[in-house]
């Protein structure tokens, strides 16, 4: 009896060290509680799209597993593509169909199940980063309101197009937010955004914003992390290797589709949907592009050096906003911008919401959240015809553009109004909101 005494004693005292409490039953039934939650809003999304029609069933998953193959039997990487009706080629760098091997040793039915998996583990990983400081907040229900967020958040039509697809997106934007927001990394930093540059060129953006904001460690990390795996690419895919970089990769937009369709919420797509192919459009397209990028990067520079001097749930907020201004930018400045890339909207949503006490800020998120719930873009095309109006066809071509449009109105949100707003050499943030240091928040 004295010796079970002295136990809870010593794990009291433990746990007031750590400052970690001990779980009872009702912390395991919350826990429960939020997986039943996330479990049960991707349910409908998961049978609807691994239930499709096989010729329309994770179509890019395909793209990496037959990528993969063509590792295995040595066959052209880039010469390949998939079966009718979507005959799609392989557009990725050649370590990224090295990466999708393990897949290949799958039957196609449990790759599907096992790709879908991980991209919801992904979004789980994103929302905690996203909304750190709101699930913080609500203490011993933490887990439930992570759950609640990950099922509101699952339902963006950005990311039920992922799990459409079976795309990447959110493992890349998983990684990138890991790296940049993590307060004290067990890895070193800049080394995710590496891998993903490895993978897809787009997260490139960061090696600027690890640049302009200081981090040179980070860059360094990052561009060692990029070069050691794309020459791991040329020493294992020669052939291949040098195919993609002096040949693929300069096909650009005839090997990822047309600049104009509906999908394309980049500058580029928004400007080919209004004038014809030639020089006009590609000089606006650039004006346009060094428009964005310029005040883009300017904002997320001002952001992430606010939220060096800043502290508490302000610094986390601006530390976020920064990120989310350069994710964005990689969507929005790539000359194909998918829908499926938006993504990177949870980052602005949880860098709006914040710890959730700021009505006005909660509201800017929910309002965005809204819009990206339905595929406004793809409505907005039955507006569009020879049979109506100069306003019903101007007025598609607006929605149309929906998506696109409000990914650079984010930007200008968060580098301006959100800044702005926390920024402590504006001296508006609440004193009692500084509840804790950068350095006390964790990974």
């Amino acid at each position: 009896m004295d010796g079970l005494m002295a136990q809870e004693a010593g794990e009291a005292r433990a746990e007031a060290v750590s400052g970690t409490p001990r779980r009872g039953p009702l912390d395991y039934l919350i826990i429960l509680a939020g997986v039943a939650v996330a479990v049960a809003a991707a349910a409908p999304i998961v049978t609807r799209w691994l239930g499709n029609q096989p010729d329309q069933r994770l179509v890019d998953l395909e793209v990496y597993r037959e990528g993969g193959l063509a590792v295995l039997r040595g066959a052209p990487l880039y010469d390949f593509l998939t079966q009718p009706p979507q005959l799609l080629p392989f557009t990725y760098p050649p370590i990224a169909a090295a990466l999708a091997v393990p897949f290949t040793l799958l039957p196609w039915r449990a790759a599907q199940w096992a790709w879908t998996g991980l991209i919801y583990v992904s979004l789980a990983i994103v929302v905690w980063y996203a909304f750190r400081d709101l699930i913080r907040r609500t203490g011993r229900w933490a887990p439930l309101t992570a759950g609640v967020l990950v099922a509101a958040t699952a339902w963006l039509d950005p990311v039920r197009d992922q799990v459409r697809f079976g795309q990447v997106g959110l493992f890349l934007l998983a990684m990138c937010l890991a790296d940049c927001c993590a307060r004290t990394p067990r890895w070193p930093r800049g080394m995710l955004v590496g891998l993903a540059l490895a993978v897809k060129l787009v997260p490139g953006v960061f090696l600027i914003y690890f640049l302009i904001t200081g981090r040179r460690e980070a860059f360094g990390n990052a561009l060692l992390t990029a070069v050691v795996a794309t020459l791991g690419g040329f020493a294992l895919l020669p052939s291949d290797s040098s195919g993609y970089w002096f040949g693929a990769l300069l096909e650009g937009g005839d090997r990822t589709g047309a600049v104009d369709g509906t999908t394309n919420q980049a500058i580029q797509g928004i400007v080919a949907r209004i004038i014809d192919e030639g020089p006009a459009r590609t000089l606006v397209w650039l004006v346009l592009a060094a428009a964005v990028a310029w005040f883009g990067f300017t904002w997320a520079r001002r952001a992430t050096l606010a939220a060096d001097a800043a502290t508490g749930t302000a610094s986390s907020s601006l530390l976020l906003a920064g990120v989310a201004i350069v994710g964005l930018l990689s969507v929005v400045l790539s000359p194909v911008g998918w829908i499926h890339h938006l993504v990177w909207m949870i980052a602005v949503f949880g860098a709006l919401a914040g710890d959730g006490r700021d009505t006005r800020r909660c509201l800017f998120a929910f309002g965005l959240w809204l819009l990206f719930l339905f595929p406004i873009p793809w409505w907005a095309r039955a507006l569009i015809g020879p049979d109506h109006s100069v306003a019903e066809v101007f007025a598609g071509g607006v929605l149309r553009d929906a998506f696109g449009i409000a990914a650079l109105g984010s930007i200008l949100l968060l580098g301006t109004w959100l800044v702005k707003r926390l920024d402590p050499v504006t001296e508006r943030e609440d004193p009692s909101q500084r509840q804790v240091g950068m350095g006390t928040l964790g990974a």
